[in-house]
């Protein structure tokens, strides 16, 4: 159980952390002239991570589940992908949609290869962690539903960066 919980609490620490680090870049960008685009999906994002963050902590800790370590390593693999986006990104790494007028759009590291690399980790880790306690149901719920708001999401980057 101690695995479980600590576990989670890493993400949970990690997710907070992000959102910190998204406030203060975000505020920083706004002040030199960005402009946020679309806010109103946000609630729907912040809402679902953090439906997705509370049921995972309460199925596992009241069913007593433990970590498959093989999943948990793909996760962690998803975190380290992770930590590469916001690298690229660096003070241009937001949670919300900004678009700096006149900037070019990063196109190295992950951005190399992908459109919207953070999305298809994104994508992975709502999936990956509810199987890593075999919560397979919980996965495939929450999945469909990050679709649904990253479809919108997706769309409306798009527009804002002119793709």
């Amino acid at each position: 159980m101690t695995l479980t919980v600590l576990v989670l609490a890493f993400v949970t620490l990690q997710r907070l952390g992000e959102l910190v680090i998204a406030r203060r870049n975000t505020a920083r960008l706004l002040e030199n002239g960005a402009i946020e685009v679309a806010p109103d999906h946000y609630k729907l994002i912040v809402g679902l991570h953090t439906l997705w963050l509370a049921g995972l902590w309460y199925l596992a800790l009241t069913r007593g589940l433990m970590p498959d370590l093989l999943l948990l390593a793909v996760f962690v693999v998803l975190q380290v992908l992770r930590v590469w986006v916001l690298a690229t990104l660096g003070p241009r790494w937001t949670t919300r949609i900004i678009v700096v007028p006149g900037e070019q759009l990063v196109t190295r590291g992950p951005y190399r290869y992908l459109s919207h690399p953070n999305y298809w980790i994104v994508i992975g880790e709502i999936l990956v962690l509810p199987l890593v306690f075999g919560l397979l149901w919980f996965g495939v719920v929450f999945s469909i539903l990050n679709l649904v708001v990253l479809w919108v999401r997706i769309r409306a980057e798009n527009k804002a960066l002119g793709r």
